[in-house]
């Protein structure tokens, strides 16, 4: 029974936008420092996501050890956001995609209708072995740009704390100046990509199978699905919208005799439900967008992924492979899989 608590307390923590998730040995920690302009719409936006643990604004990779708001002009920093969140929840990937798109990318020391060097757009690491994943990311969105991205990369040289008054500064003042359109954190990240068919269309293109499990809730056979004990690299759509929900790299084996994953490709694509029947109390998981029934989510998982077990009745998925992933309008998500 607390296990069965504990998973509640989790997700509904997490449909709540919450900034920390409960639960010994369940998170696994990074940081990312984020230049995007005025601190404190960047701060605003980047609290309501789930996986954020922590958020704190401040000057960075400037020419001193220290600085204040007064003394930008001079010390070169950058108004930048620092943010703690946990991997087993939130990928970087995703946290790089909000932040290209809440920034103009291609802009030069102006974001919004702020102008100045300290309102540059950057990206700072303190962990070497992201480089690779933030210059990969950045070239894959300067193929949407004839003009060069703007985009500083950087090792995190120096990061000082900005004053009292600029931290959860639209906490504090609702109505404050924020440059970012804050209602984007509650839309999914790539809106307008995929859509629910209509009824007929969906019966009309699942086998009996599929249908039932994805409309009627149905469960398959254990060990019957093909995707059990797959292994190739891909990411796994929801088989009624085509919507990504699970990738490769989150996947393993857990003996259960349906396909398993620690998290969900992005936050935003799955709804978490009470699930009373047959006696017991679960948490149920369907696709957010086309609310196809997937499986349910249970916390006995891998700890060192965040100890959840997204355990999924195959024919709720569909298989796209990576390589064939560009081809079939999946290039955005390549980098979730690599």
């Amino acid at each position: 029974m607390k296990k069965i608590l504990l998973v509640f307390g989790i997700f509904f923590m997490l449909i709540a936008n919450a900034k920390e998730i409960k639960g010994e040995n369940m998170q696994n920690q990074k940081e990312i420092y984020l230049a995007g302009g005025c601190f404190w719409g960047m701060e605003g936006y980047f609290k309501k996501i789930p996986g954020i643990l922590q958020t704190d604004v401040g000057y960075a990779n400037g020419k001193t050890s220290q600085t204040s708001y007064q003394e930008l002009s001079k010390s070169d920093h950058a108004e930048t956001l620092k943010i703690k969140f946990d991997e087993n929840v939130i990928s970087l990937i995703e946290i790089l995609a909000h932040y290209f798109r809440i920034i103009d990318p291609i802009s030069i020391n102006k974001q919004g209708n702020d102008i100045g060097r300290q309102y540059r757009s950057g990206i700072y690491y303190t962990d070497e072995s992201m480089k690779k994943y933030i210059i990969d990311f950045i070239n894959q969105e300067q193929r949407k740009y004839q003009e060069k991205i703007a985009v500083e990369v950087q090792k995190l040289e120096n990061f000082i704390l900005a004053e009292d008054y600029h931290q959860d500064y639209l906490d504090k003042n609702p109505s404050g100046y924020c440059h970012i359109n804050l209602s984007l954190s509650s839309k999914p990240l790539y809106a307008g990509k995929f859509k629910k068919p209509s009824q007929d269309e969906i019966k009309n293109s699942l086998s009996e199978l599929q249908y039932n499990v994805t409309q009627y809730k149905q469960t398959e056979v254990p060990f019957s699905s093909k995707f059990d004990k797959f292994n190739k690299k891909g990411i796994y759509v929801d088989i009624v919208t085509k919507q990504p929900l699970f990738s490769s790299k989150d996947k393993f084996d857990a003996g259960c005799g349906w396909p398993s994953f620690s998290k969900p490709i992005t936050t935003d694509v799955i709804k978490y439900n009470e699930d009373l029947t047959h006696g017991m109390q679960r948490t149920e998981v369907s696709s957010k967008l086309g609310n196809s029934h997937l499986g349910h989510v249970f916390d006995d998982g891998i700890k060192e992924k965040g100890g959840l077990r997204y355990c999924i009745n195959g024919a709720s998925l569909e298989f796209i492979p990576v390589e064939k992933m560009k081809d079939m309008g999946y290039e955005d998500y390549i980098l979730y899989v690599e």
